[in-house]
């Protein structure tokens, strides 16, 4: 067991920082979340928690809540995206891996992993623009001319990660020609159309849509695509731009009537481009160490970047907690060398959108997954 408890720097409020800043405040470290945002915004968003994640949200005390308000689909359904023929359903009863599987508002998830964070270890307006390691310790510089020091820094600070660019250097995304649109509205709007028990994803020769809703009353309706864009326009890589919703039906002119039923229902939508990463070579230097997203970013086609950076939480957490003295160093080590084999697979067949389309493929290595009791010192389950 730990012989020391840490101070903890975590470098981002998302879903992966608050997750790891629970897991970690759970263990009896003393813990600062840093956010460069003013305030937290009800983004219009969906989520899926796959039964991996579950399991880690079990145990950090917020599972209960989430299943009094989330949509537990009866299956993954997986549709062909004119005649509407299943290539492949996966019934996921919660005996199947050991936990539930549950769709949500991403606002509802990021407001109960709050919850578990005293409210006073949270500071806003708070981007960072430098770190030094020295004596033992790290020092941040933010923005604002404020100064922290901390055993150990966790940056948890997402796709566009200042933790990343500092500790490996700066890395070009890469954009492979793809578009997300996305929207959350009341279900009241589809009058009366049904979208039926499961989670479904309709597969088109070029493009997809997954559509679910997101509260156990069924009262509101989710979306997010995936279409090819034009060589000469680049939409930002940001969740806050605005999309043209009759751009986006268009795009899905010729869909089966369910898809075109939800899109015509849709008062307006979200879009963003669908950047890409290739896997890091490290993800920590001394006693600063990335996580969730700032570590492995990836498309979101197998549902699996929370998920993940929420894994990543508990095996961090638990890797501090065997370190010996105050080795961090070699404990962030022994995570990295457990969580990257993963993560790396997750990244390139959610890269390649072949997931669960078609065939009998193992799934069991993904939700079957424990971060909490996977042995720390051999890779963690991967295909």
């Amino acid at each position: 067991m730990v012989e020391k408890m840490l101070s903890v720097a975590v470098i981002g409020a998302g879903i992966g920082g608050l997750a790891a800043a629970a897991a970690l405040a759970q263990a009896g470290h003393d813990i600062t979340v840093y956010e460069q945002a003013g305030r937290f915004a009800r983004i219009g968003a969906g989520i899926q928690m796959m039964p991996n994640s579950m399991k880690v949200l079990r145990r950090l005390g917020v599972e209960e809540p989430l299943r009094r308000l989330a949509f537990g689909p009866y299956s993954h359904l997986n549709r062909v995206w004119d005649t509407g023929e299943v290539t492949r359903e996966l019934p996921m009863p919660e005996s199947l891996y050991g936990a539930p599987y549950l769709c949500m508002h991403r606002a509802d998830l990021h407001d109960a992993l709050r919850s578990l964070v005293p409210l006073d270890r949270i500071q806003l307006d708070r981007k960072l623009v430098g770190l030094d390691q020295r004596g033992g310790q790290v020092r941040l510089a933010f923005a604002d001319g404020s100064r922290a020091s901390a055993d150990l820094v966790v940056g948890a600070d997402g796709v566009h990660s200042t933790v990343r660019e500092i500790v490996i250097g700066e890395d070009a995304p890469i954009h492979k020609g793809r578009i997300a649109y996305r929207a959350v509205f009341p279900a009241s709007l589809m009058g009366g159309v049904d979208l039926g028990p499961s989670r479904t994803k309709w597969w088109g020769v070029d493009r997809h849509i997954v559509i679910y809703y997101t509260t156990s009353l069924r009262s509101e309706v989710y979306f997010v695509t995936s279409v090819p864009e034009a060589a000469d326009w680049i939409t930002p890589e940001s969740w806050s731009a605005k999309g043209d919703i009759v751009e986006l039906r268009a795009a899905y002119d010729g869909f089966h009537r369910d898809v075109r039923s939800v899109l015509e229902a849709c008062p307006d939508c979200h879009k963003w481009a669908i950047l890409e990463r290739e896997p890091l070579p490290r993800w920590s230097d001394g006693k600063v160490v990335l996580l969730g997203d700032a570590a492995h970013p990836m498309t979101p086609y197998m549902a699996q970047g929370a998920a993940t950076a929420i894994e990543d939480a508990a095996v961090l957490a638990r890797c501090l907690d065997e370190v010996s003295g105050e080795d961090v160093e070699a404990c962030l080590r022994r995570y990295e060398a457990h969580r990257k084999p993963r993560t790396s697979v997750v990244q390139a067949i959610s890269s390649a959108n072949t997931w669960m389309r078609e065939g009998t493929s193992d799934t069991t290595w993904l939700y079957g997954y424990d971060a909490w009791n996977a042995p720390l010192d051999a890779p963690a389950a991967h295909a």
